[in-house]
């Protein structure tokens, strides 16, 4: 690659008429070659070097904007062509890769000219309501993993469609798929978020993904990072030579705000085309790959500068809302999720209330304490205000303005592992770790709020995440039945046989709480009534109860819908035999009609009535 200092542009270059220009950035393909643009407001003079030139700097010089970009209209270039930008700045000369480039060959790589046309054929796919979701949560470098020092690819997820399809899950969040530094990463190191990682598979395998994906029922929400860049293999960093105070350059604060828990990365969420930058990549998902949602990484560092409320970066709060007003506009069905841990409920506030349009955001609040209740190794320890608080919880009165889990990445990684590890250690497929971590997860998908699950959570994954090791699909085969448990909930959740709408619904009604023996039974509606209304007792203790009275709401049977000790589920389950339940007019819980019931150690149980 050429290094040889780029020539002076000349007036009669700068002048070139606009009319003959090509809109857009990065390159741009058109019937007559490729154009190319870059913001380089310091550089003294931009080339594009490529393999249509043979890297030569002096071939193809480009001619200054207004707006500080630069421009050139290159007829011997073609897609598949790889290229870079060379800049001139102060006596150096630079070699980048396009910021806006849509494929790389890797991080350190060249950028190449892709062309964005894909036959989506007939795909009209719309995600479900926020209240009929199911998310799990995975990651395409370990999900499948075919070979062991090998990251895994989007057709590798695709070839195990059928067990998702089987699990009952509709919308799949990936971790970040933005090209990072190597092939081995948990994707929070973004290097170029316009190119998708070409160890999954570039932005074609993408494409392709999706596209089955939708065909067989699945959303995709896309885990986006707009917090940090980097910090390596990053040619924004002092893109076009620029710095103040050692810092990053054009594209990044060069004050105090620079610094995150990542490095000295954090964008200018002040400047105009770093703004633009940002948010033309949140429409790129959407538009190019027909995403249908995006999930945020730790907006709290896009908010402020380490979460005090007196270093807040309000244009990273108004970056935010620029971009969801934007998806709702444009998108309006497609779902955008914060993760902030704050509790914020101005995150999911609509901008006219001042806040950042989120449709919903992961809740701290749900995952914290459930951990704790179910994690405690002595009966003693379980709070059941904790699960209660956990079960009621809500921003802005909205049910649904919350995703809740047990497990997510941050939760089986950095110092905390899989729940079944935590509960049993290294053997995590122990009678507890079953019983209390399958307790957690009937929390998940009978509380109110959208559900999701973590890669591998479904056959007690154990251990902790890494990025180096792919999911131990043998689990899956050895605890099939806690596989089929979770099938049954998720089934019970989407309300597919139309006798448990309440779980889909906004309303928890907590009415029964024995904090000695450490029992809850809750009912879960919309409107109510038979076909709505939705019973769960929840066991939290090593305690066979032969009858346990609890209140109902009404009158006549409710059938048994759910036993989580159903032998089926596991061997090492007991296989307690509960029944349907005829209530009694028996006043219980400050509710007309009561029945007992039996249940069996760290178990729920679900009932309803048949709808009308």
């Amino acid at each position: 690659m050429s290094m040889q200092m780029v020539p002076k542009v000349t007036s009669a270059a700068v002048t070139t008429s606009a009319t003959l220009r090509h809109a857009g950035m990065g390159a741009i393909p058109h019937a007559k070659g490729v154009a190319f643009r870059v913001w380089a407001p310091h550089a003294d003079a931009v080339s594009v070097v490529g393999s249509f030139n043979g890297f030569d700097g002096r071939a193809n010089p480009m001619s200054r904007e207004e707006g500080d970009c630069w421009y050139a209209d290159v007829p011997e270039a073609s897609i598949g062509d790889e290229y870079r930008f060379e800049i001139l700045s102060g006596g150096r000369t630079l070699s980048r890769i396009d910021p806006r480039a849509r494929e790389v060959t890797n991080s350190i790589g060249n950028g190449v000219i892709h062309d964005d046309t894909f036959d989506w054929e007939d795909d009209a796919f719309e995600i479900s309501p926020w209240n009929e979701l199911v998310i799990y949560e995975m990651h395409v470098g370990t999900f499948r993993r075919r070979k062991e020092d090998t990251p895994g690819t989007f057709a590798e997820i695709a070839a195990e469609l059928d067990h998702l399809k089987h699990l009952g899950v509709n919308a799949l969040q990936l971790m970040p798929c933005a090209e990072f530094a190597g092939d081995i990463s948990w994707g929070y190191n973004p290097a170029h978020i316009f190119a998708i990682e070409s160890a999954y598979g570039g932005p074609v395998g993408l494409k392709q993904f999706v596209k089955l994906a939708h065909r067989e029922g699945f959303a995709v929400i896309m885990d986006v990072v707009y917090n940090h860049f980097g910090p390596s293999d990053l040619d924004l960093w002092q893109f076009d030579g620029w710095s103040e105070h050692g810092k990053g350059g054009i594209y990044f604060f060069n004050d105090h705000r620079s610094h995150t828990p990542w490095g000295d990365t954090r964008p200018d969420y002040g400047r105009g085309e770093v703004r633009s930058f940002i948010h033309d990549n949140a429409m790129m998902w959407l538009e190019d790959y027909r995403i249908d949602g995006l999930r945020y990484d730790m907006t709290l560092y896009i908010r402020s500068v380490d979460g005090s409320p007196d270093r807040a970066i309000p244009e990273g709060w108004g970056l935010t809302q620029w971009i969801n007003r934007s998806i709702s506009e444009r998108f309006p069905k497609k779902i955008t999720i914060a993760e902030d841990l704050q509790n914020n409920d101005y995150l999911t506030k609509p901008e006219s209330e001042g806040g950042a349009n989120f449709s919903t955001q992961w809740d701290a609040g749900f995952v914290h304490p459930i951990r704790d209740v179910i994690t405690q190794s002595d009966d003693r320890g379980r709070c059941m205000e904790k699960v209660v608080a956990a079960l009621l919880r809500r921003y802005n009165g909205d049910a649904m303005q919350r995703v809740i889990y047990t497990e997510s990445h941050d939760e089986v990684a950095n110092g905390k592992a899989r729940v079944p590890a935590e509960i049993g250690g290294e053997d995590h497929g122990n009678w507890f770790a079953q019983k209390r971590s399958t307790l957690g997860a009937a929390m998940v998908f009978t509380s109110a709020g959208i559900p999701m699950i973590f890669q591998g959570q479904e056959f007690l994954q154990g251990g902790w995440f890494k990025d180096t090791e792919s999911l131990d699909w043998d689990h899956r085969d050895e605890f099939h039945g806690i596989v089929w448990l979770y099938a049954d909930l998720i089934r019970l959740r989407l309300n597919r046989e139309g006798v448990t709408r309440g779980l889909t619904g906004h309303q928890t009604h907590v009415f029964h709480i024995n904090h000695a023996d450490k029992v809850v039974a809750f009912q879960r509606f919309e409107q109510g009534g038979p076909g709505d209304d939705v019973i769960v007792v929840a066991n939290f203790a090593n305690l066979l109860w032969e009858e346990y009275r609890i209140g109902l709401p009404r009158g006549g049977e409710w059938k048994l819908r759910f036993n989580s000790d159903w032998k089926g589920y596991s061997d090492d389950f007991a296989g307690v035999a509960s029944t349907d339940l005829v209530a009694e007019e028996v006043h219980y819980d400050n509710l007309a009609f009561s029945a007992s019931l039996r249940i069996a150690p760290y178990s729920v149980l679900i009932f309803s009535q048949d709808g009308r």
